[in-house]
């Protein structure tokens, strides 16, 4: 029996562009024939700013809009451009990924396919080719309607913006699985939330080289558990596919199907449907893993995740430290 499931898509995501940039179009564009083709497109909505606000400084508002209404292109920082499209299509984003939320909480699946990314973006700094935090902007709009968010990171890299945005909160349930010592060099294991969040931010930092069996094994005896003992009322997924094997930044060894492994781990951890909001992804195989992610999604019962992966010991002392921090 099929799952409710939806993809929010425009092609507008493609006008923030930089053709040589890394996080150019082309990674957008090149994933939507793997859309499986009973999955239902849906269309991008726009926040306003008073959504953005909900996390973001309006400083940092106004000067990311200041900044592209001049046209051209410019850089915030070594790795993040806006240019004259940008702050529309950031505002895009946003509003897509508010959407995927409020999909989710009536009953369906949704996986924001959006541009640009946002987990790295702190309060009133854009970075790491983010201008929003698209996923934490979209946990705080949900957070005015239920009591509680979790949010699971598997993107390669760690989501310091969100971590930061919610690391006092006892609200919103911060799961991040990366590699350890790359950009942004946040995300290590004893970073477990403070005050009333703490041991609510969960950072598991593994090493390169990390296959399906280490994320298998941090899913099943720390995230999974986190997520039955939270009891969120909505599960919002930073869905970056650079842990991919061949990513142009891979550390990680994971492979298309490993990502329908890591959607069935959630679903068997909370009976919530997902909103997925793309963050990172950049080789040939990411349209791959999204298409094996979307058909985990739209079956009722999730595929069955496998047993007896190989772990590496290192993967077994963070999942041992983390248990003993976990709330």
């Amino acid at each position: 029996m099929a799952s409710r499931c939806s993809v929010i898509y425009s092609e507008e995501f493609t006008r923030h562009d930089l053709s040589w940039h890394e996080e150019n179009s082309r990674r957008l564009l090149s994933v939507l024939s793997s859309i499986p083709p009973d999955i239902r497109r849906r269309p991008a909505e726009e926040a306003d700013i008073e959504d953005i606000a909900r996390v973001h400084d309006h400083r940092h508002i106004r000067m990311i809009e200041e900044l592209c209404s001049y046209g051209g292109r410019r850089y915030l920082d070594m790795d993040t451009y806006v240019t004259g499209e940008t702050f529309h299509v950031a505002a895009l984003a946003v509003g897509s990924s508010i959407a995927a939320v409020r999909r989710a909480l009536g009953g369906e699946h949704c996986f924001a396919l959006i541009r640009p990314p946002g987990h790295h973006a702190e309060p009133d700094r854009a970075m790491g080719f983010c201008i929003f935090n698209n996923a934490a902007i979209a946990a705080a709009w949900a957070l005015e309607r239920v009591e509680r968010v979790a949010i699971i990171d598997w993107d390669l890299h760690h989501g310091n913006g969100t971590q930061k945005i919610f690391y006092e909160s006892d609200r919103v349930l911060f799961c991040s699985i990366h590699q350890s010592n790359i950009f942004p060099w946040t995300g290590w294991i004893d970073e477990v939330g403070s005050g009333r969040g703490r041991g609510f931010s969960l950072n598991a930092p593994l090493p390169a080289g990390g296959g399906i069996g280490d994320y298998v094994y941090i899913f099943s005896e720390v995230f999974s558990k986190a997520l039955r003992h939270f009891e969120p009322d909505v599960v919002i997924v930073s869905a970056g596919q650079d842990p991919l094997h061949d990513d142009p930044k891979a550390g990680m060894r994971l492979f298309p199907e490993d990502f329908a492994i890591l959607c069935s781990s959630i679903r068997q951890a909370s009976p919530c449907p997902l909103a997925l909001v793309l963050e990172g992804g950049y080789g040939p195989s990411a349209g791959k893993a999204i298409f094996h992610i979307l058909d985990a999604l739209r079956r009722e019962d999730p595929p069955p995740i496998p047993s007896g992966l190989p772990v590496r010991e290192s993967t077994k002392r963070v999942a041992r430290f983390l248990k003993m921090v976990m709330v």
